[in-house]
Formats: C-alpha cells, structure tokens, sequence
C-alpha cells in the first residue's frame, strides 16, 4: 500500500481516503465493474435470504448497497452497518432516507477489528462486501466479527481476487493497474486511491489461503465459490 503519510496506520489511511472518494464512489463502482459488482452482492443477498436472520451486521457497509438490499428482500430483519468512513455513512444515510429504510437499517461509525457497539452472540449473519482486505489485521477482525455471532451464525464474504488463468490476470492487471487509476483519478480527483485499491487486491491472501484463515478464527464449513473466472469470490463461513 502506498501511504499518504508514512506516520499514519493502515486504518487511518484508509478511513482518510474513503472520505476522501465517497461522493463519485458509488458512480465508479458501477461504471468500472459495468455493473457485475450488483450481480455479486445479489448472490450474496441470497445465501443470506436462506437463513432467515432477525439480526445481520454489515461490516465495511460503505454507502450501503448490501444492507439496503438485504432490508429489502430479508423479510424483518434490522440490519447494523458500521463502516470507518463517516463519509460513507454519509452517503449511506441519504440512500437509506430516500428509500424509506431508516426502521430497518442503523449504521455506526467503527472498526470492524473493535466492534464495541455489538454485544457478543448477538448477530444472526454478518457480511463484508469488499472490505476485508482493507482491515488494517485480517484475524483480529474477523475474530471480532466472530465473537459478535450467536453460534451457528454465518459470514459471508464477498472479495476481490486475483485470477488463476493466465490470460485473464493479465487482462485484469492491465485494467486495474492502468485504466482504473487513471478514470478513477479524473472523477473522483485521487487517483492514489485507484492505484491503492488494485495494489490491496494482489495483497489480498489467494482464496484457497483465507479459507484457512477463516477456519484458523474458529469458523468451520467455509464454502468458496468463484466468480466471474476468478476476479471475486464469495466465501461462506459457519460459527
């Protein structure tokens, strides 16, 4: 990760650029993904619906696309976002408003590694849409996510990856390492951002590797499951 300031943590920077990119966020996402990032977070949504939880926490909510999604189609769960953004949340609150969720969804500015606002066993289900790989300590968040469910709760992760075939690493690199900084910086005027969210995704341990880390924190039945010829994968971890 290339740093703003060489003095702050991983997390501070993070928090700083995501404030930083939250208003053009949304508007890039889809722009970039040409939308596959929706058809993702549906499948996610739907092993969810499976288990009909009352109570789901959405770690790294961002501007809210999943919890949102999960307020619509989970019949009476409340949904907990928490995201280390305020600026995000920001703009997750004017989504929520605009359609009428605010009953169903609350969200909370934390760290998904210090989730003091949870009490322990408490949460059904917890999700983390593409925020993983930003946790400053991947096995003390994900322990902390999973002190706060009550046993046979679920995770369920959806992340980038880098992809096994050859030649489709090699398209993606292109277009992460060179097409996205550079579109990424003319909308959201930090291309250091656009260069940092490709680097953070090579950082990222390969699927196969966080499976084991999963299991390591105590999940069991972890399930991985490929998407778009490898760029993403959903995994779906047992308390």
């Amino acid at each position: 990760m290339k740093p703003y300031n060489e003095e702050q943590s991983k997390k501070e920077q993070v928090e700083e650029m995501f404030d930083n990119i939250a208003p053009t966020y949304d508007r890039l996402n889809h722009i970039m993904s040409l939308n596959i990032d929706r058809i993702w977070r549906r499948r996610v949504m739907r092993i969810v619906r499976r288990v009909k939880p009352q109570q789901i926490m959405d770690v790294a909510t961002g501007t809210g696309d999943l919890a949102i999604a999960m307020a619509r189609k989970v019949e009476n769960a409340q949904i907990l976002g928490v995201d280390l953004s305020e600026e995000m949340l920001g703009e997750a609150r004017k989504k929520i408003q605009k359609q009428g969720l605010e009953k169903r969804i609350s969200l909370e500015k934390g760290d998904a590694e210090n989730l003091t606002m949870v009490a322990s066993e408490s949460i059904d289900t917890a999700t983390v849409a593409f925020g993983v790989r930003n946790f400053e300590n991947i096995e003390r968040g994900l322990s902390e996510i999973y002190r706060t469910l009550r046993p046979g709760g679920k995770l369920v992760v959806l992340e980038f990856s880098m992809p096994k075939n050859r030649l489709v690493r090699w398209v993606y690199r292109q277009y992460a390492h060179r097409l996205l900084p550079r579109i990424g910086g003319m909308i959201s005027k930090d291309k250091q951002a656009y260069t940092y969210l490709p680097d953070s995704v090579e950082e990222f341990p390969a699927p196969e590797r966080f499976a084991e880390i999963l299991k390591g924190v105590g999940f069991k039945s972890v399930k991985l499951s490929s998407q778009s010829f490898g760029i993403a994968y959903i995994y779906d971890a047992t308390k």
